[in-house]
């Protein structure tokens, strides 16, 4: 299993516009997942509250994804995971979703506006033009820029 896993001191984990089974976000998600099983999860977190956009849209539990990934699973295994437990959606239903998800962002947000406004512009982003995806995607730039 940790063959597969990415050393997340050493390079970023997927995009979360990284599309599996239709779904955003989990390709993220089974990258830090595994860096953190292996010891490799460097600056990231798993178990947080961009696992849990999709996880609780779901309906599926964090532990029961891990335990999968532990056992050897691959991100397609994961997606039928998904795709059998939890709430049930249909394909365009997840497209939708995955489609809003991948737009949405925290400027004016009342509780987390001011810390992605702050944490864009360090990257010399504009907070109103920016989702979180591309915030994401920025910041890991910037970490792993030699």
């Amino acid at each position: 299993m940790s063959n597969n896993a990415k050393d997340l001191t050493k390079q970023a984990p997927a995009s979360p516009r990284q599309r599996t089974g239709g779904y955003v976000i989990l390709s993220r998600l089974t990258d830090k997942a595994r860096a953190d099983i292996v010891g490799k999860i460097g600056d990231y977190h798993t178990d947080c509250p961009l696992d849990h956009f999709l996880l609780d849209w779901k309906g599926v539990d964090y532990a029961s994804v891990r335990k999968a990934l532990e056992a050897g699973a691959t991100d397609e295994d994961i997606a039928k995971h998904l795709d059998s437990h939890g709430t049930k959606k249909s394909p365009a239903e997840i497209k939708a979703w995955s489609d809003n998800v991948e737009k949405a962002t925290m400027h004016g947000d009342p509780e987390k506006g001011q810390y992605f406004d702050g944490e864009c512009k360090k990257l010399g982003l504009d907070p109103a033009k920016t989702s979180v995806f591309d915030w994401l995607e920025a910041d890991d730039r910037v970490s792993f820029a030699k």
